[in-house]
């Protein structure tokens, strides 16, 4: 049996980030300030229309009460945490506008609470989702761990100067490949589970969670409840993995249909097995890192992270290497890949680039906006 444990994500990418935004009842389009409420909440501000303002109580942000809890296999592609949670938050948009809505961390579920829906099935645990332990370790006998995490996501509405739950927002991880050990510190073995078996224990731990919320103290009956469904990426993957369908409960605990979500990540360049969908963009990261590959001979890589939706790029992150130590070297490389990025990669999606030296330490980092031409650059300096 695998150990619950809690994990916590890195910061997510400009390509990504879902940050927080607007004010109470504001109706500013962008660049609030952060303001209190006479009922003691404040809001930390907005820079654009599309993102959400976030709650903040006695001058601290409101966290999470359960963020990053999962299977501790979880760890192992850390990419998985951060699309999980960006994507989610995404995905939320269409059902919680961000002019209508603020948004505020997981309240409801605490992490002991979620710690024992991870967890097997059993007779001290009976809310676990997972299956009981069958005592078989062949990949083919044993009972897998099919979901994997879950993440909570509250929107707010301003009502009579109070902040009101008026949305909830739940992402539940599944895996398709289980990662476990047959023996404690033993070699790893993988149990491969088929999409059709993760669909249908999806919406079964979906209809739990649904039935479990909907009794839950503080939440009403037509308070209206999103289910986002994640398939995981495997650890070995070179990206995280993406959301395969939702649902919405506007009341009651049942759930009628589920839509399908045509999201998904891939490497650039493209591998054997992955390949982008479309060529064009395919050709356009080619010759962006054909450029700056030739402008200096001391890079280790250049990789990047597309997302796309329906077979439409939407977002790119791009991540390059270096062996630069100069910090004028750094300078005229950034200045020189803001050309080349305006030039060779494609227009009208956000773009994050993030420049790392050998060691991991981040030496400069650029990005746009989807509707921008040119490049926000910053060169984190030595001292």
């Amino acid at each position: 049996m695998k150990k619950i444990g809690v994990i916590f994500g890195l910061g997510l990418s400009v390509l990504l980030l879902a940050s927080c935004g607007k004010i109470g009842d504001s109706t500013s389009t962008g660049n609030s300030a952060a303001k209190s409420s006479s009922s003691g909440y404040q809001t930390t501000g907005q820079n654009s229309d599309s993102e959400y303002e976030g709650v903040v109580k006695n001058g601290k942000y409101l966290t999470s009460k359960a963020r990053g809890v999962g299977v501790t296999q979880n760890a192992d592609n850390i990419l998985n945490l951060k699309s999980f949670e960006a994507g989610l938050t995404q995905l939320s948009k269409n059902q919680f506008p961000t002019n209508s809505y603020v948004f505020q961390e997981g309240q409801l579920l605490s992490s002991a609470t979620v710690e024992k829906w991870l967890d097997r099935k059993s007779k001290s645990n009976p809310s676990g989702l997972n299956p009981v332990d069958n005592g078989q370790t062949d990949a083919n006998k044993r009972n897998p761990i099919y979901v994997q995490q879950i993440e909570e996501q509250d929107y707010m509405k301003q009502k009579n100067g109070k902040l009101t739950l008026s949305g909830i927002t739940i992402g539940i991880g599944m895996n398709s490949k289980d990662y476990y050990e047959k023996e404690k510190y033993g070699a790893t073995f993988t149990t491969t589970i088929s999409k059709e078996k993760m669909i249908q224990e999806g919406q079964a731990a979906a209809a739990k969670v649904l039935s479990r919320l909907r009794n839950t103290e503080g939440v009403s009956d037509n308070v209206p409840i999103m289910i986002g469904m994640y398939q995981q990426a495997s650890d070995d993957s070179l990206v995280g993995g993406s959301f395969y369908a939702y649902t919405v409960s506007k009341s009651g605990n049942s759930i009628s249909s589920w839509k399908d979500v045509n999201v998904k990540s891939y490497v650039f360049p493209s591998t054997s097995t992955s390949s982008v969908p479309n060529d064009n963009d395919e050709t356009s990261f080619e010759s962006f890192k054909k450029q700056i590959q030739n402008f200096f001979p001391n890079l280790a890589g250049v990789t990047a992270q597309g997302q796309y939706e329906d077979k439409s790029l939407k977002g790119l992150h791009v991540n390059i290497t270096t062996q630069f130590y100069s910090e004028t070297e750094i300078t005229s490389f950034t200045q020189f890949i803001a050309q080349a990025a305006k030039t060779y990669l494609p227009s009208g999606i956000p773009i994050d680039i993030t420049v790392k030296g050998s060691d991991g330490t981040v030496q400069s980092f650029l990005a746009r906006k989807a509707k921008d031409s040119s490049y926000y650059t910053h060169v984190f300096s030595s001292y």
